[in-house]
């Protein structure tokens, strides 16, 4: 009789950003108070905001092989468990965290282990990734996977695997929580319902990795996995489409479905919302309390330069008023610094955002992302900061480098810019103030503001030491202490 296969699934965490919320350049000379506070709330960003299980994982552990077991190792909220031996292990590799991955990678097979790397990063730059693995999965793996699994089983695991089209989602397939720690996280109620994406924004990778065409999950399929779901978890769902309303007649009918479950739900959709009353008072009915949407620049001009052309400039501020006034709050998504915005953007977002009532602000710098359309822009116009061989240079952080010149504004003025605005956006009384008037979920959006003044501010000390570090000098407005 055959010994039972033992199978990890590992999700890497990136060294900054929301996984490792740390100053980029180390703690350097902070005091122990200093120390002990970031710490704290690095644990409380963990364990609270951004505690939710990676779908894909969910997905690949799902998948039922006689004589396999699998188990997720989620490295943002977990050691890696030592001293143990896997007969293969798995590692997720993003684009954002390629040398945690790598090295990782590297340690186990030193130590006899046969480790497969698939994910984003793998899928768009699979020679980057050979040396480093037993085997690779390109592409979407909810096809593959199964045959990767039972070649395990047999001995006769190869080199690659590759995905020839995009999975059918129509196609019955359960996830299953039992890889799963459920209380480990905030929630673990996370469920995707298409991908693709119709538009084609030049920063983006959903449709570098899933397709311009939306793939629609089975509604029935979706509703019993939520049937599901609520019998070993009750907290709010995570919807983790992109666009959740890109199909709007297919989310009225999913959400009309949904009404009868009574649960909690966020996620994420275009301000086009504001302009479906049905659609929105569906999302209502159904239990949406919170909405992500990628307002990006509030010049036209700007969002066009980079091939997004939904979502008007003009017809922003009443769509996010009217889903506001619908009952469901707002997290608005900016991106400062692209190419057609000028010095005078911040003062336009921070009016906006008073005007409108935005329950949770984000304001992001234009991250370049390795097999994107802006990223081989930028390195072809020689406006990137870093070689674009080196891929790890541009990893994921919380606005806390920059890592492209601006087309339009120096970079000596443009990161005093930056931080001047978020010094200003983000206050414990704005903060405050945000959670009394937000339509629902106030615990949550203080949750989220507060975090997000301890977030600016590593933001701000990253940046002025990289301003530093360039030899850098600017001008910093009247009265105004950009870097504090």
């Amino acid at each position: 009789m055959k010994k039972e296969l033992s199978v990890l699934l590992v999700f890497v965490e990136a060294g900054s950003g929301t996984d490792g919320p740390v100053l980029l350049g180390g703690s350097g000379t902070r005091g122990s108070v200093s120390f002990m506070k970031d710490r704290v709330m690095n644990a409380l960003i963990k364990r609270a905001q951004f505690a939710i299980p990676p779908l894909s994982l969910m997905i690949l552990s799902s998948v039922d092989v006689p004589g396999v077991t699998q188990t997720i190792c989620d490295l943002r909220f977990e050691s890696f468990p030592s001293g143990e031996q896997w007969d293969l292990v798995g590692i997720s590799v993003q684009t954002g965290a390629v040398r945690p991955a790598f090295e990782l990678a590297a340690r186990l097979r030193r130590g006899g282990m046969k480790v497969v790397l698939g994910g984003p990063y793998v899928s768009i730059f699979p020679d980057h990734c050979r040396e480093h693995a037993d085997v690779l999965v390109i592409g979407e793996a909810d096809d593959i996977w199964r045959e990767v699994l039972t070649d395990l089983r047999s001995g006769e695991l190869k080199k690659e695997y590759r995905a020839g089209t995009f999975p059918d989602l129509s196609v019955r397939r359960q996830v299953t929580k039992s890889a799963l720690d459920i209380s480990r996280y905030f929630t673990t109620n996370v469920v995707q319902t298409t991908r693709g994406c119709p538009y084609n924004c030049d920063f983006c990778t959903v449709h570098v990795m899933n397709g311009h065409k939306l793939r629609h999950r089975s509604i029935p399929d979706i509703v019993a996995e939520v049937e599901r779901f609520l019998e070993e978890d009750r907290r709010i769902f995570f919807f983790l489409d992109d666009t959740i309303n890109a199909d709007e007649d297919y989310a009225s009918r999913l959400f009309s479905e949904l009404t009868r479950m009574n649960i909690r739900w966020v996620g994420q959709a275009t301000t086009a919302l504001g302009e479906n009353p049905r659609l929105l008072d569906c999302f209502v009915r159904s239990g949406c309390g919170a909405l992500l949407v990628g307002i990006e620049s509030l010049a036209d001009a700007s969002n066009h330069a980079h091939r997004k052309f939904h979502n008007p400039a003009d017809r922003q501020a009443a769509c996010i008023k009217a889903i506001r006034r619908a009952g469901i709050c707002v997290y608005g998504s900016f991106i400062y610094g692209l190419d057609g915005d000028t010095l005078a953007m911040p003062g336009v977002i921070e009016a906006f955002i008073e005007k409108t009532g935005i329950d949770v602000p984000g304001i992001n710098l234009l991250r370049p992302i390795p097999g994107t359309e802006v990223f081989s822009r930028l390195a072809a116009e020689g406006r990137l900061l870093h070689s674009s061989n080196d891929h790890d240079a541009f990893r994921f952080s919380w606005g806390q480098e920059m890592l492209y010149l601006p087309k339009r504004i120096p970079l000596e003025s443009f990161i005093p810019s930056y931080t001047g605005m978020t010094r200003r956006v983000f206050t414990f009384r704005k903060a405050i103030e945000r959670a009394r008037h937000a339509p629902t979920l106030q615990s949550a959006v203080l949750m989220f503001n507060l975090f997000y003044v301890h977030m600016y501010s590593l933001s701000r000390k990253d940046l002025q030491r990289q301003f530093l570090e360039r030899g850098l000098s600017g001008p910093v407005p009247s009265g105004e202490r950009a870097f504090s």
